[in-house]
């Protein structure tokens, strides 16, 4: 990897009025205002910068480009239940072990001690295994299975900055609509402007459209501490590529067509799927890639994104794919145009 200028921490923080950040979702998905940055035709600023709606997407999309989009469902992985004493505990479960037992978070962190118990409803509990050295813990449950804890008593695990418990309404808007496998702790957000409709009208259109999946975890809020920031550790988070993305991939770059990523999840599963030659495998993977203003994008050539966080490794990747420059500019007015930010909030697309 090789970069432009030595960039820190500073170079990615940015002020946000907290009003700025959006706590519910709009009526209709593809009614959010959609900002527009170009990354050609002069240098950053207003005239690279265009205020749309999200439907208006289906103008910006020729006929032929390949729309790659994350097909992961948000498991109801946030867990309430009590300590002995009766005082509240909350636990996340984020993925299997693969032995039986799950790798989780929870608060306070004394209630996750190992071998301490939480209870949760249905005569269930949660036992602490051991405490990983990432901070993580590994538990195991009791009196039921994981998939019946969740299913029963799990709750959706909002972001969090949305200050609010979780309301009927979540359960199907901090989902995409085409959402299929579950596996994730945090919707893929950039995908959730999408309706059905839009993608009936792109697919008419002459849009090739497809699917991976990738189990966003919870460092994706994680903000960066390292300095240098080359030295953040990046979260791990498994993926799939199928088959037919990795040969549409390929067909659709022979003809000269684009791919559009709908997500910084998108991007990190393609950029590391690909071989150096920006071929795309199909199958399983894990991907801990840091991008960088200064990385060379193999894959990659729109990006349809969320407003993210300061001093977030989103923030760094969607920067280096438009330009540090330029993002700072686009944020800039976003921010004094009134966007909603965040998961619940507007979009941007980069082309």
């Amino acid at each position: 990897m090789t970069h432009e200028r030595q960039y820190r921490l500073a170079d990615f923080d940015y002020e946000l009025p907290p009003e700025r950040i959006a706590q519910t979702p709009i009526e209709e998905r593809s009614a959010s205002r959609l900002l527009v940055v170009r990354r050609t035709g002069g240098p950053a600023g207003r005239g690279s910068l265009e205020d749309l709606i999200f439907s208006d997407l289906l103008s910006l999309i020729p006929a032929g480009d390949l729309l790659v989009i994350n097909t992961s469902r948000v498991r109801h992985a946030r867990l309430i239940g009590a300590r002995p004493s009766g005082a509240p505990a909350e636990v996340l479960l984020i993925r299997p072990a693969g032995d039986g037992t799950w790798v989780a978070l929870g608060k306070p962190g004394s209630a996750l001690a190992p071998g301490k118990r939480i209870a949760l409803e249905h005569g269930a509990w949660i036992e602490t295994v051991e405490v990983l050295a990432d901070g993580h813990r590994r538990v195991k449950i009791l009196g039921a299975t994981a998939e019946d804890v969740m299913s029963r008593s799990g709750r959706v695990p909002l972001p969090p900055y949305i200050a609010r418990e979780p309301r009927p309404a979540d359960e199907l808007r901090y989902q995409t609509v085409y959402a299929k496998r579950e596996g994730s702790v945090a919707a893929p957000t950039a995908g959730l402007h999408f309706t059905n409709e839009l993608l009936d009208a792109l697919s008419a259109k002459g849009v090739v459209i497809a699917g991976l999946d990738l189990e966003v975890g919870p460092g994706t809020f994680k903000p960066v501490e390292a300095e240098p920031i080359e030295q953040h550790p990046m979260h791990a988070e498994r993926y799939e590529i199928p088959d037919r993305l990795a040969a549409l991939a390929g067909e659709v770059r022979r003809i000269g067509g684009r791919i559009w990523a709908v997500g910084t999840t998108v991007v990190r599963a393609l950029e590391s799927a690909a071989d150096a030659d920006g071929v795309v495998r199909a199958g399983p993977g894990e991907t801990s890639l840091l991008i960088l203003p200064g990385y060379r994008f193999k894959v990659v050539e729109r990006l349809i994104t969320n407003f993210h966080l300061p001093r977030s490794t989103l923030l760094m990747l969607v920067s280096a794919f438009a330009g540090h420059e330029r993002m700072q500019a686009a944020y800039r007015h976003a921010i004094e145009q009134r966007y909603r930010f965040y998961s619940y909030g507007d979009a941007m697309v980069v082309i």
